[in-house]
């Protein structure tokens, strides 16, 4: 492992944090408020930080090996949050705003980077009351993390494409990584071309449903980024408006499905939805959870009208499969089934190569696959029976991965749960709250729930929730990878 090399990296990668800072400090500005001033100092001390390092660390001509190509994504996520947290931390002294300490200002800046959108804002702070710089940064760190800080460094950095593919493949979204164009430094910038086009595209939607101009920039970055977070505490039911409900429930399910679909699809080839069988689980499975939650609504009188009640029941069926977390109710007042409905959601989550959370459409089929397959060979015994995905037979290599990975997924789940019960949470807020923070959600149940934050809990608790928090963005496997003595050994 060399040291020297991964300085080098992660301090080009924190450049792009500082710089992405002028944003909101500009926007500060504009608006005259006071909240520029920790925005530009943590810009200045990102920026000061990083580039000397950069300065002090050349990038040597070697290739990235796999080990390091691990400890930078990891390492790059606990390092951008450290740095995305500075403006929360300044604006505390300057008192802009309060997070009260700085457990809840990391704490805010993980839940942004890994678009979870668990909040520590809304009750001593209404989000309201927070200045537009600030909300615009806490935005940002949505759609910087949706698609990857990672990858934004690799698209727009030539540097970094030496060995690129190493960090690539540790950071991209979901169990599977596409190359759309020969080199790999070509592949993240049309990714990032696609998520920037389908993000201005529903800024102006947005714009066209009444919402002013820094409303619609902030929610088209997080819904995008499949984030959650919102400029009010009542979320997108502040809004309503059936209209940009529609929009948003649009993109949400856009930002679910994988980009390379969506790629392929602006380049004429549109057929290849239609090919894709995580896709169409993925529109089977979102669809009977709208319609069963919306019946579950209709059964109890939920609200008036079948219209009605459909609108409510399947934005948050769309909201939390797709792991963004928007809110148009208080779902926590709804019967019991849509809630436990909605909490199996869950653990499913949207497509691999999406910018959503969770296990993931393509691991959901093919366990259900495997599971079937076992079943079918107690039956017949003798018989040779392939787990098929996309008409081709699936190895034995990538169904151990999966197994194990929805093994880890499950541990990790209910360790992480015992943990909180034995910080004195209750017992719903603690099982909705780790599920939340391991699938990259936001809101849960109990105590956490659409119309609660995250600030009550004790910090302990909170450290926990963010560290399941980018264990589950990296997909388990590369942050559990570097703790492992083997991975460090020659």
């Amino acid at each position: 492992m060399r040291f020297g090399m991964l300085v080098a990296v992660l301090s080009r990668i924190n450049l792009f944090i500082g710089a992405a800072m002028v944003v909101p400090t500009a926007c500060a500005l504009a608006y005259g408020e006071n909240s520029w001033v920790p925005l530009a100092q943590a810009a200045a001390l990102t920026i000061g930080i990083c580039g000397l390092l950069s300065l002090i660390f050349r990038m040597p001509k070697e290739e990235l090996t796999h080990r390091e190509g691990m400890t930078i994504v990891t390492l790059g996520w606990l390092t951008a949050s450290f740095f995305g947290s500075l403006p929360y931390i300044f604006g505390d002294l300057l008192g802009p705003i309060s997070f009260d300490n700085a457990v809840n200002c990391i704490f805010e800046s993980v839940s942004g980077f890994t678009t979870t959108g668990a909040s520590v804002l809304g009750t001593a702070v209404p989000i309201e009351s927070v200045e537009r710089g600030l909300l615009l940064w806490r935005s940002m760190t949505q759609w910087m993390g949706g698609m990857g800080i990672i990858v934004l460094a690799i698209a727009i950095m030539p540097l970094l494409g030496v060995g690129g593919m190493q960090l690539f493949r540790s950071e991209a979204p979901g169990p599977t990584k596409e190359k759309l164009r020969p080199r790999i430094r070509e592949t993240a910038a049309t990714l990032w071309m696609v998520y920037l086009t389908f993000t201005a595209l529903e800024a102006f939607l947005l714009m066209l449903g009444g919402m002013d101009l820094f409303d619609a920039i902030c929610h088209s970055f997080t819904t995008m980024s499949t984030g959650g977070f919102s400029t009010r505490d009542a979320s997108i039911g502040a809004f309503g408006s059936a209209y940009v409900d529609c929009i948003i429930m649009f993109f949400m399910l856009l930002s679910g499905a994988n980009f390379a679909l969506h790629y392929y699809a602006l380049t004429g080839k549109i057929k290849n939805y239609w090919h894709s069988t995580e896709f169409k689980a993925f529109l089977l499975i979102v669809s009977c959870a709208a319609l069963a939650t919306s019946a579950f609504l209709m059964a109890d009188a939920a609200y008036p009208g079948p219209l009605e009640t459909l609108r409510r029941g399947a934005f948050q069926a769309v909201s939390i499969m797709t792991t963004t977390g928007f809110a148009t109710a208080d779902f926590e007042a709804w019967p019991y089934a849509p809630q436990i409905l909605l909490l199996l959601l869950m653990f499913i989550g949207g497509c691999a190569g999406s910018t959503s959370g969770s296990l993931k459409i393509a691991r959901v089929v093919l366990l259900a696959r495997y599971a079937y397959r076992e079943i079918f060979r107690l039956v017949h015994p003798h018989s040779f029976a392939a787990v098929k995905f996309d008409r081709m037979v699936v190895h034995k290599d990538v169904l151990e991965s999966v197994c194990g990975f929805f093994i880890l997924f499950i541990s990790a789940f209910v360790i992480g749960s015992l943990a909180m019960a034995g910080m004195g949470v209750d017992i719903l807020t603690s099982v909705s709250s780790v599920a939340s923070a391991l699938g990259n959600i936001g809101p849960g149940l109990g105590t956490v729930g659409p119309a609660e934050n995250y600030h009550h809990l004790p910090a302990a608790s909170k450290m926990l929730l963010s560290a399941l928090m980018i264990l589950g963005r990296l997909e388990i496997y590369t942050v559990l990878i570097i703790l492992m003595p083997e991975f460090w050994k020659k």
